[in-house]
């Protein structure tokens, strides 16, 4: 019996021309360009939104927001990770429309809009929740009866509110640090090899 063998590598593949036929209609990266694209990066902090007239064009905000929104989601912290991913991931080649910023580019956008990005996450944070789009599971009963009862998970006041928003800023900056710490051990390993 033979195995299976891949195509030939010099032999020309028929794929779809173009890269939004990979990413589908309910992908998240849809979401988070819809957001990002919503938001007025001007009123909640970000600098240097209005580009230079002089100069080499530098990186729209609003794509190194959609990158770092996308590394948000998908648990990837590092300067480095997220620029290996617009490099290989077609999620992110969509999102980006093929634009691939270097490490130092990505590290240097977080650490100058820093306070900007606690107020962007948040509000994603709450409309995904409004939307139940993420961090929802699926329960499924077969022929149980259960007693109801107002699960205090469910029942929101405004002080449940306010400590979920307290709790969602902390867990932000938390994330904030480890991005932080992340870049420090990045850029000490650069001047200093092992």
């Amino acid at each position: 019996m033979v195995h299976l063998s891949g195509t030939d590598r010099s032999q020309l593949l028929l794929l779809p021309e173009a890269v939004d036929d990979y990413v589908g209609p309910d992908n998240p990266v849809r979401f988070i360009e819809a957001f990002i694209d919503g938001l007025d990066l001007n009123a909640t902090g970000f600098v240097r939104v209005a580009a230079k007239n002089t100069g080499r064009p530098g990186f729209d905000p609003a794509d190194l927001l959609k990158l770092y929104t996308y590394g948000y989601l998908n648990r990837v912290r590092s300067s480095r990770r997220l620029e290996a991913e617009a490099h290989r991931n077609i999620e992110v080649i969509w999102l980006l429309r093929h634009l691939k910023p270097d490490f130092r580019t990505i590290a240097d956008f977080r650490r100058v809009n820093r306070s900007a990005f606690k107020q962007v996450f948040r509000e994603f944070v709450i409309l995904c929740r409004q939307l139940d789009l993420f961090g929802r599971e699926l329960l499924a009963v077969d022929g149980t009866r259960i007693k109801a009862v107002n699960n205090k998970d469910r029942n929101f006041t405004r002080g449940a509110l306010t400590k979920f928003i307290r709790e969602a800023d902390e867990k932000l900056s938390d994330y904030m640090k480890r991005l932080d710490e992340g870049g420090r051990r990045s850029q000490r390993r650069q001047f200093w090899p092992r």
